[in-house]
């Protein structure tokens, strides 16, 4: 079926004459009533009821009509979309990312995000990586390790792993602490398949030092509440809450890269968005989590 055509029936429809329509598309009125004509037989409808030198809609083309705009209008619309995919323009952001991320980065930077920018759409990264994501759908993926190389990548931030304790405890004045005597307090800890915990089970495999007294929690925000409750210190990477006070943790670090599809037609997009984030976790946390 010829758009074109439609088009012109649905110019006739609203202008309620060939003469102002014709006027108009910019086409003589014999060139229009051909076309229409053409139309009609193409569809088998008789589309106007002739009287005279006026054109009244038959009652076919009145039920035709909606439908005819329905689908100029998604013309038109399919028109932008491949004018945005051609420019290398996102219409929608589909981003992954993990789920402390989310809430103390991502969402704040989401917020500074303008009228010509895509939406964001948001999920909690595939636990299989940047790759598995990508391959999900994600057009952007942040993650806390290196990107294989087969991803387009950018270094985002570099961020600590922070105890907490509460505004009344011996260490609130300290501004950092060492893993060896990080351990001889109560803990509370996120389950092994968190970052932050990978990499102090690192720092004390290296430092030769074991826990001692744990509390174990699936939720950074969780564990925070626990630690304000008394119950140990926090050991998490996310914002302060609760009123708890954050020492740095001499070591362990959270590494954050974004990750891409090379060949995306928004590629080049991408990659300016993943540099904006990364300004604004410098603009967030101060200049020593720019990466090196």
């Amino acid at each position: 079926m010829d758009l074109r055509l439609l088009r012109y029936f649905a110019t006739v429809a609203e202008a309620g004459s060939a003469t102002r329509a014709a006027a108009l598309l910019h086409v003589s009125q014999p060139v229009l009533s051909r076309q229409l004509r053409q139309l009609e037989r193409q569809l088998g409808l008789r589309l106007f009821e002739r009287e005279g030198r006026h054109l009244r809609l038959s009652r076919a083309a009145e039920d035709f009509l909606p439908e005819v705009r329905a689908l100029l209008r998604q013309a038109e619309r399919l028109e932008r979309v491949a004018g945005d995919l051609a420019a290398g323009r996102l219409e929608a952001l589909h981003i992954a990312v993990p789920t402390t991320t989310l809430s103390d980065l991502l969402a704040p930077f989401l917020a500074t995000l303008g009228a010509g920018d895509p939406v964001p759409r948001v999920r909690e990264l595939d636990p299989r990586g940047a790759v598995a994501a990508v391959r999900a759908g994600a057009d952007l993926a942040v993650v806390t390790r290196p990107p294989p190389p087969a991803l387009a990548s950018r270094a985002l931030a570099v961020l600590p792993v922070w105890a907490y304790v509460r505004a009344d405890d011996p260490w609130a004045a300290r501004a950092k602490v060492a893993v060896a005597d990080l351990v001889t307090r109560p803990l509370v800890l996120l389950t092994p398949e968190f970052r932050p915990r990978a990499l102090l089970d690192a720092a004390c495999d290296a430092a030769g030092v074991a826990y001692g007294e744990v509390v174990e929690v699936g939720n950074a925000q969780v564990a925070q509440a626990v630690a304000a409750a008394g119950r140990g210190i926090a050991v998490v990477t996310d914002d302060p809450r609760f009123g708890l006070v954050p020492l740095r943790i001499d070591g362990p670090e959270i590494r954050l890269y974004a990750a891409w599809d090379p060949g995306h037609h928004a590629a080049a997009t991408l990659a300016a968005l993943a540099a904006r984030l990364s300004e604004f976790a410098v603009e967030r946390y101060g200049a020593e989590v720019r990466p090196g």
